[in-house]
């Protein structure tokens, strides 16, 4: 018998039990051990009904992901679930936690099904670019019919227990934390009621009922919108169909063949690799596991506008206490009311309560003095982009607040330790760079100066945790990883436009990559005084920064989708860019000023000149230990910058582009554009040499 599942029998119930730490994933040791349970139960001739259970925090809660690239070993999950649900005895599953993909799939191949109120299920291998390959496909359709499987399987999100028993994936939901306890009542009451055997395979109602009825090609339809680019959540569109257009056996079949199909995906190894890069970012390279972190309990925010106020937001959705200050009682006030106003907002899709809402409100504490910082425990500013401007704040910040209070600055490109300077402890100085909308973005990109403490270090990427972002910690130079990157990506988008490409070709060959929008529209998006901000900054500091049109674009006015007008025009409402004969005419003037003629440039050009300047600059950062490892910057672009996670981050796509091609294209624009950007990086250039990849370091 395996160690990791176990058979006994309480009663007339035998109960196969799985428990193998931390999440009773299924590894070979347990599914094979299931076997050898589900065996012993059949042969129990004492046992009328067999219980599936599992110790620990949660049923099963997926594939064990160690097994994740390694050869299958059987048995394998398709076989062990058949086999439970070809027993002879009523099995049921007490599902507690969650029961997630093959854990889900396991539970649909047992009998009845009961939960724990706090019980959430789901099948999200779409999220690793797969669909359910044990069955999912085929039994959750028979159960819950087409629009609640497609909703769950193409999207990957879990369901209440409420909501699977409303939909009829669970027969019952108990309220209590013995889970055990509460399946062994429900498999005693089938016994008592002598309920038969229900195998799911079987039922047919809402099959029968559901073909022919159109529902897939509108899902699919509907998926161009929301998921255009993916591969696997189409493929799972075909495998639920095949529910309703084949017998049982031949749809198991079919859900096999496009399970392969998705395994054999590119897409498949990029969202692997973010999955896996995702958990590995956390663990910081040279910094021990038993570091120790400071207490986190107040935090003081500087800046009620919107980066300052969703900042804010994050710390009082998980219960801790903010003062958020600003200068002027006006500020404060329209800060104030923005946060409510978008609290609000959820509270009216429902995904939190009106007491919810004033619980938050009332975290959030409005100050117009530095002296309500004196005993708070972090302070993040977040004010405008400019060097004497964050020195004046922290020289304050270091007179009123406590000894190993961290200061921290939310600049997106500024030095921090220059910021540090301006104060007696720069042990306690850190970058932690929120992005836009702060209340919304996953990323946290945690700045380290060359004294910041490991102390210090180790907290903010805890507190990353628990405020439920993905952070990375990074080291200090002009816009560290990503803003470093994107400024290249934009210097030469900007380049290209004014070669003669259009902002929209730019834009849409980015797109076309997967990104959600291009370079332009993005600026938009920020605004485009963020970056003539930027640009001036570094003209002021005596760097050779060339005029630009969008330079144009700022001193006109035209600041984005804040005034309705930048690289694009916006109706009111709308955040869709219009393209605008203005900005054409605007461009065309500056090519005349600066004595340029406009050529045809190719698609290729664009994507070659705005994706490998990006990936020559990873290369760069990556030699100057700026980023760690490069799964360090994939995480960082995939979470901060919309870099479509199915590429697996910048670094991971050069990888599959192949190094090689990348630095001969580099070294070529090199040769033939000149700029210190297209130097090639002398890892990019010894990783070609060598034939090895990013990944590979």
């Amino acid at each position: 018998m395996s160690e990791v599942v176990t058979y006994q029998r309480e009663g007339a119930v035998g109960v196969i039990t799985v428990n193998y730490p931390p999440v009773n994933a299924l590894g070979h040791a347990v599914r094979s051990g299931l076997l050898a349970a589900l065996e012993q139960g059949q042969q129990d001739a004492e046992a009328k009904a067999l219980l599936l259970v599992c110790e620990g925090r949660t049923f099963i809660a997926g594939a064990d992901i160690r097994e994740f690239g390694k050869p299958m070993q059987e048995p394998g999950l398709p076989s062990v679930v058949e086999a439970f649900e070809s027993s002879d005895k009523p099995i049921i599953a007490a599902i507690h936690g969650t029961a997630l993909g093959g854990g889900l799939e396991m539970a649909l191949g047992c009998h009845y099904r009961v939960a724990l109120e706090s019980a959430r299920v789901g099948l999200p291998e779409v999220k690793l670019g797969l669909l359910p390959g044990a069955g999912g496909t085929q039994r959750l359709p028979r159960l819950a019919g087409a629009q609640v499987s497609l909703d769950m399987i193409t999207s990957g999100n879990f369901a209440s227990a409420a909501e699977a028993l409303q939909d009829g994936i669970v027969d019952a939901v108990e309220s209590g934390d013995d889970v055990k306890a509460v399946g062994l009542a429900f498999a005693q009451k089938v016994i008592d009621e002598g309920k038969p055997v229900r195998r799911v395979r079987d039922l047919n109602d809402k099959v029968e009922a559901e073909k022919g009825s159109g529902i897939f090609d509108q899902y699919r339809a509907g998926l161009q919108k929301k998921a255009c680019g993916l591969f696997s959540p189409f493929k799972c569109v075909d495998a639920v169909e095949a529910a309703f257009q084949l017998p049982f056996t031949d749809g198991m079949k079919r859900e096999r063949e496009l399970f392969m199909e998705c395994m054999e995906s590119p897409q498949r190894a990029g969202l692997v690799h973010a999955f896996f890069a995702e958990r590995e970012v956390s663990k910081v390279p040279g910094l021990p596991k038993d570091t120790p972190v400071r207490d986190v309990n107040t935090v003081g925010i500087i800046g009620a506008g919107t980066m300052g106020g969703g900042i804010a937001m994050n710390f009082a959705n998980v219960g801790i206490p903010v003062r958020l200050l600003e200068v002027k009682q006006e500020a404060l006030d329209k800060g104030l009311a923005i946060i409510r106003r978008n609290y609000e907002n959820t509270a009216r899709k429902g995904r939190i309560t009106q007491a919810q809402v004033e619980e938050r409100m009332a975290l959030i504490q409005p100050t117009l003095s530095y002296d309500d910082f004196a005993d708070v425990d972090l302070v993040i500013e977040a004010v405008f982009e400019n060097m004497g401007v964050k020195k004046e704040i922290f020289g304050t910040l270091d007179k009123v607040c406590k000894p190993g209070a961290i200061l921290a600055s939310n600049t997106s490109t500024l030095d921090i330790d220059e910021i540090a300077s301006a104060t007696s402890r720069p042990q306690d100085v850190v970058g932690m760079h929120f992005f836009s909308p702060a209340n919304v973005m996953k990323l946290l990109e945690n700045v380290c100066g060359s004294q910041t403490a490991d102390d210090v270090k180790a907290t903010v990427m805890a507190v990353a945790k628990r405020i439920k972002k993905v952070g990375v910690l990074v080291g200090n130079c002009y816009g560290f990883v990503g803003n470093r990157m994107l400024h290249q990506r934009g210097a030469e988008a900007t380049k290209l436009v004014n070669e003669g490409a259009s902002p929209q070709q730019v834009d849409k060959v980015l797109t076309d990559l997967g990104f959600p929008m291009g370079q332009f529209a993005m600026s938009d998006l920020a605004g485009i005084d963020v970056g003539y901000r930027i640009r001036e900054e570094r003209r002021k500091a005596g760097e050779d920064v060339p005029a630009s049109w969008m330079d144009k674009l700022a001193e006109e006015g035209r600041l984005g989708q804040k005034t309705q007008a930048g690289v694009y025009l916006y109706e009111e409402g709308s955040r869709k860019p219009v393209v605008d004969p203005k900005v054409d005419a605007l461009i065309a003037e500056f090519r005349k000023e600066q004595g340029i003629e406009p050529r045809e440039i190719s698609d290729q050009e664009i994507l070659e000149r705005c994706m490998y300047v990006m990936i020559n600059e990873g290369a760069k950062i990556l030699e100057e230990g700026i980023a760690a490892r490069a799964l360090d910057v994939d995480i960082v672009w995939i979470y901060g910058y919309g870099f479509p996670a199915y590429r697996g981050g910048p670094m991971f796509w050069a990888d599959q582009v192949g190094v090689k091609e990348i630095y001969d294209t580099v070294k070529r624009f090199h040769d033939t554009l000149g700029g210190d950007q297209w130097k090639p990086a002398a890892l990019l250039e010894r990783l070609a040499g060598e034939g090895k990849t990013f990944g590979s370091l």
